[in-house]
């Protein structure tokens, strides 16, 4: 599995966005990294093409002097004091000022998008060691949606035997008390267990949708910590300026004029000078980090809500059952308490989690309409089968008896 891991995370189509989740996921690992890694690449463009700031010099500073100027004071970092308040002669309270963020904002974005880029990477590496391809099955059903009907039903043909040979060759072999026990603990702590279990992919799945819950909530620590600590609040901040009007002309959070100090060593002595710089790359900062804060509580509300959805699905079996009840009463297969009780041991005992799991997949991904074609073939093989087919003989040949024992 492993060896398997390893060649998956080296193929460039894992890095790129497939068909195996649904649109929380997509909402995490490509649509806000495709909005950071824009946000990166305008913001780097802004800095290394042209002038990231510019410094008011003294009169007597010739050329060279105003570039180590402005080099200096964009590399060792600036701070900021209103306009109104008199300059601090204390180093300390000015150092408490620096602004310490925005060399580094196209390097911090990059990180954080890759930071949401890999739960989507564990799930593409590791949902192959459960023996099925999950994005070519999703993949052959999509593209079969539109075109000939004699093409979606030998589809359909193929998908079905293909998930029957998979669901068949993964049962347990062996029956003991630790695969009693392992199986029990499946319902709870399903990504603890192997894939024979038919939980695998199940807990996968969850697991790597805890990770994507995880990043969101860690993502406004982390820009906390980067910006200096007032980050978490920022949106509040922000709704509360607008509201008062008085928040777009001067934002002590991104500072457009800021103070600069330096020292020039000339012989023995050292001269301290104080320069007024201009950030024109913080009128986009501003912009940027406004914008990522609600779109990144938008991204938390929508991917709690939706794992919190999914661990319902995984842990009732009675959402597992009535998922596959409602396709087939679609497809008019029960009439009966019998049918209702073959239909439960359908879901539970052949389909599995993870059956019922790559069902609500495609259905996510393609339509109803063809995972009920889906399910009706699988259906179709799983009454076939030799052991299953004697069982229902043999409860109609009871159901015969007591038919003709009342007529008697």
């Amino acid at each position: 599995m492993s060896v398997t891991a390893l060649l998956g995370f080296a193929s460039y189509s894992k890095f790129i966005s497939s068909s195996d989740d649904d649109w929380a996921d997509r909402l995490n690992h490509l649509w806000t990294v495709l909005i950071l890694a824009l946000f990166a690449v305008f913001i780097s463009g802004g800095q290394y093409v042209g002038n990231p700031i510019e410094c008011w010099c003294p009169a007597h500073f010739t050329g060279t002097f105003v570039a180590y100027t402005k080099s200096y004071c964009w590399v060792k970092n600036t701070y900021y004091i209103p306009m109104d308040n008199q300059i601090p002669t204390d180093r300390t309270h000015r150092d408490s000022e620096e602004l310490t963020y925005y060399q580094w904002v196209p390097i911090i974005l990059m990180f954080m998008a890759f930071l949401f880029k890999f739960p989507a990477l564990v799930w593409r590496m590791f949902n192959g060691a459960s023996g099925i391809n999950m994005d070519k099955i999703v993949a052959m059903t999509s593209a079969t949606q539109i075109g000939p009907a004699e093409k979606r039903i030998e589809t359909v043909g193929h998908i079905a035997n293909y998930m029957d040979r998979w669901l068949e060759a993964h049962r347990q072999y062996k029956w003991n008390i630790v695969v009693r026990m392992r199986q029990k603990m499946s319902r709870f702590f399903c990504f603890l267990c192997a894939k024979r279990d038919g939980t695998f992919l199940t807990g996968l799945y969850l697991f790597c949708k805890l990770l994507f819950v995880v990043n969101i909530i860690c993502q406004f620590f982390l820009l906390n910590a980067f910006m200096g600590g007032w980050y978490n609040l920022y949106g509040f901040e922000v709704i509360d300026g607008l509201t008062k009007d008085h928040y777009w002309r001067d934002s002590p959070r991104f500072p457009k004029v800021t103070l600069c100090d330096f020292e020039i060593r000339q012989l023995q002595n050292i001269q301290t000078f104080t320069v007024q710089c201009v950030l024109p790359i913080n009128l986009f900062n501003e912009k940027i980090f406004i914008f990522l804060w609600f779109w990144f509580v938008v991204v938390a509300c929508a991917t709690v809500g939706n794992f919190l959805f999914w661990v319902w699905r995984a842990l009732f079996a009675t959402s597992k059952v009535g998922y596959i009840k409602k396709y087939m009463r679609a497809l008019d297969q029960i009439h009966t308490e019998e049918d209702k009780r073959w239909v439960r041991k359908f879901a539970d005992q052949y389909l599995r989690d993870d059956g019922v799991f790559i069902f609500r997949i495609i259905a996510r991904n393609s339509s109803d309409i063809l995972l009920s074609d889906i399910v009706s073939k699988m259906w179709e093989l799983y009454r076939n089968k030799p052991q299953i087919r004697k069982s229902l003989d043999a409860e109609n040949d009871n159901y015969g008896r007591k038919d003709d024992e009342t007529l008697a």
